[in-house]
């Protein structure tokens, strides 16, 4: 299968509150489990049926402990097996500071394997 993304993807053990920004329902925290994420978006799966182009608020905890706020818009849905699906996402409106902190921890663990960043 070919590589599409534009970053390497890193993975990270975190959960996610999502919301969703386009209607009056009240937040709903959901268990997410991250499976890699880039300067550009974030890989996950869980149990919840999420809407591909919905854009949805994040708070997206990072391996330093850190809390990035910032919101994802769902671009691919892949069912894993009954209630488990698989997302893909994109950040919308990130500051570049923030999409740093990802892209430097990648370099650093680059360093740490020997590998050369993708870009």
């Amino acid at each position: 299968m070919e590589e599409r993304r534009k970053n390497r993807r890193l993975a990270l053990s975190s959960k996610l509150l999502i919301k969703r920004l386009d209607t009056d329902q009240p937040p709903k925290e959901v268990n997410i489990d991250v499976s890699d994420v880039s300067k550009t978006g974030v890989g996950f799966t869980c149990s919840e049926a999420l809407e591909i182009g919905a854009v949805y608020e994040v708070f997206l905890t990072l391996w330093t402990k850190e809390v990035l706020h910032c919101f994802l818009q769902i671009v691919r849905i892949e069912m894993k097996e009954e209630n488990q699906y698989s997302y893909g996402s994109i950040f919308i409106g990130m500051s570049e500071a923030e999409a740093s902190r990802i892209e430097t921890y990648s370099t650093i663990e680059n360093m740490d394997t020997g590998e050369e960043a993708a870009t």
